[in-house]
Parts: C-alpha cells; structure tokens; sequence
C-alpha cells in the first residue's frame, strides 16, 4: 500500500510565500518522477512543475521564477517552494509520484493541499 499525502498549504497574502510538502509512505521501492498539479474552482487541473529523481526540473511558465520544487529522495518527500504569490494561483495543489511498488510501477496522487490568496 502506498500513500501521498500534501501539506502546507494555507492562508497568505498577494506578495506572499508559502512551502508545501508532499511525502510519500508505504510499500516504495523507489519515486522516480514527482509533479506538481494545481486545480482552482472551475478550472481543470494544471500542471505546475515536475522534479526527476535526479533533481532535474521544470516548470510552467505561469510560475516559472517564482516557484522552485526540491525532493529529498531519502525522505520521499518533495517541496514546492512558492514566493511573490499572486491573485491567480490560488488552488488545491496536488501532487503526483510515480512509484515503483513491488513489481508494479504506477502514478499515485495525494487529497491535495488548499492555498488561498487574499490579503
């Protein structure tokens, strides 16, 4: 059994930073890729980052140079770091890990994590 679980999320103010987590537990025999997904009421789900195991990244250009995700392998946790937030990016944001699980290799998503913007 594997689990995603997202945290970090909150209230913040336009200008503001927040850092959400997303760690993964269970049965894992190793995380290769992990996304980042951010769905905001009406909207579909977007695709905001994505980390390679290696620590290769890449980004939207909606948050590109505001936005940094990091993962720390030996935790199975990854970050995203969120600076200069503005009034288009609040959403629940979700991650995404693929995961090798026995012999089995599938994409596992976390209940997302809420992140409002207001002042």
């Amino acid at each position: 059994q594997v689990q995603v679980v997202e945290s970090g999320g909150g209230l913040v103010q336009p200008g503001g930073s927040l850092r959400l987590s997303c760690a993964a537990s269970g049965s894992i025999v190793s995380i290769s890729d992990m996304e980042w997904y951010r769905q905001a009421p009406g909207d579909g789900r977007e695709w905001v980052a994505a980390i390679t195991r290696g620590a290769s990244t890449v980004y939207a250009d909606s948050v590109k140079g505001r936005f940094t995700v990091s993962r720390d392998n030996a935790k199975n946790t990854m970050y995203l770091q969120m600076n200069s937030l503005k009034a288009e990016d609040p959403a629940v944001y979700y991650c995404k890990c693929t995961i090798q699980s026995g012999t089995s290799l599938g994409d596992y998503w976390g209940q997302g994590t809420q992140v409002t913007v207001s002042s």
